[in-house]
């Protein structure tokens, strides 16, 4: 191993192939690193995350600021294992590696990480954090001599053009759980707290989330620039304003209204006219520009709930505890609905949030029914090869049996505000918290 080693491809090909974690560290990490645009002196190994110390931390110098040195405000986590664990994405040592790192993106430490990478020096994987938010950015990839310089320069071109939003679908199967309302007063609260939205109604047949805000509908705008390749869709936005008296200025969030002509056109004509990916690639230039981009879809898998599903990185799932429905419907949705979606995309994603109950006031008896319900759904799920015990219950482990579903209370405050044309975060003060809550909950660190 004394021999000089000038390429990420010479580096790979000359491990043994059984090489354990320190072998892969010493004669495949800094290669990797480097390849991915990174400088000896931009690398620090062994990172005190605050939880933990992950294998590689990096970023780039800044003027005088040498990461070596400072070992401050961290870009991108590498967490490197031997080819003895298995990061086959089906593998139970895979699942314990992506829990790690999300453990270590989420440390104390790392605020500042936007990126986070799992390998072996057999398969990689590239994760992105935004905020609280962690979702993969690639698949788990299989890597070897042939393929892994086109990889690695496909995973650097990432890291080094991220894009600026998340982008989000609030989807269930099931109406009346106040996907409309969540996507508004989620706009409204991240907007208060200095955040850019852009807040989309692809629910064209019931154009709540247009109607609640008082806009008028699009006459045709929305479909040409979903239909023509010149026409931007950032040309269809209306700007939501509301003056706030005691600063003497003005909140402000971008809104892509319900277009008339998307109900007008047969479900057999829209397929042919929109794919699967048309919005997602018509919000290209959109996140470059917001933090957030929201997504009110429709409560159906037809068309505009695909569209929607496909052009997010993560779905926001609002359930009733007291709608049994709504909690299948959430489950159908993550073991079928979003892995269909998850196997036409290139990088994995999107990823479903936790779930959260929308909009009622619960009793410990009708909590304790939901529960069994759940329990249920968690167990035939298991059955059928599905763990979605992380989506119902986040924060359940075999240490703590945390039973915990965050809500969101006084449905009909937050409900009736779409009569007055302003999000309900605006007017009252409990809806407020509320929203202030449910956007610290889920995505900001």
């Amino acid at each position: 191993m004394s021999v000089t080693i000038i390429s990420l491809r010479e580096a790979l090909q000359s491990l043994p192939e059984n090489a354990q974690e320190p072998v892969v560290n010493d004669f495949f990490a800094s290669h990797l690193l480097r390849a991915l645009g990174f400088q000896s002196e931009e690398i620090y190994p062994e990172y005190n995350t605050g939880d933990g110390a992950v294998d590689k931390a990096a970023r780039k110098t800044i003027d005088d600021d040498a990461f070596l040195h400072t070992k401050s405000n961290p870009y991108l986590l590498l967490e490197l294992k031997g080819r003895d664990i298995n990061l086959s994405e089906d593998a139970a040592q895979y699942q314990t590696t992506v829990k790690q790192i999300k453990r270590y993106l989420l440390a104390p430490n790392c605020k500042t990480v936007q990126w986070g990478i799992i390998t072996n020096s057999c398969h990689i994987q590239l994760f992105r954090k935004h905020g609280k938010v962690i979702h993969p950015a690639t698949k788990c990839l299989p890597i070897d001599a042939n393929n892994i310089d086109s990889v690695i320069a496909s995973i650097r071109q990432k890291i080094e053009n991220p894009a600026k939003a998340l982008t989000i679908a609030v989807y269930n199967n099931k109406g009346g759980v106040g996907k409309t309302t969540t996507t508004v007063n989620l706009a409204a609260i991240l907007t208060f707290l200095g955040k850019k939205v852009l807040a989309i109604d692809f629910d064209p047949n019931q154009q709540d989330l247009t109607s609640s805000l008082g806009l008028p509908l699009s006459k045709g705008s929305v479909f040409e620039a979903l239909t023509e390749r010149d026409v931007e869709l950032q040309s269809t936005l209306h700007p939501y304003k509301i003056p706030l008296k005691k600063l003497s200025s003005e909140l402000r969030f971008d809104v892509i209204p319900a277009d008339q002509k998307l109900i007008d056109e047969p479900e057999n004509r829209l397929r042919n006219l929109l794919k699967l990916h048309t919005l997602y690639r018509k919000l290209e230039l959109s996140r470059q520009e917001y933090d957030y981009i929201l997504i009110d879809a429709p409560p159906n898998w037809r068309v505009f709930s695909q569209l929607a599903v496909y052009a997010a990185d993560v779905i926001l799932i609002p359930t009733k505890h007291n709608n049994l429905f709504s909690l299948e419907n959430a489950a159908m949705a993550m073991k079928k609905f979003i892995p269909e979606v998850q196997s036409q995309k290139a990088d994995g994603s999107p990823i479903p949030l936790p779930i959260f109950f929308n909009g009622e006031k619960m009793t410990p008896p009708q909590l304790a029914v939901a529960q069994q319900e759940i329990s249920n759904i968690i167990k035939t799920a298991k059955k059928e090869g599905f763990d979605l015990l992380s989506y119902f219950y986040p924060k359940y482990s075999n240490a703590k049996k945390d039973l915990h579903i965050h809500e969101v209370p006084s449905y009909a405050n937050i409900a009736g505000a779409a009569f007055s044309r302003i999000p309900a975060v605006y007017r009252d003060r409990s809806a407020h918290e509320y929203y202030k809550d449910l956007a610290q909950e889920y995505f900001l660190q």
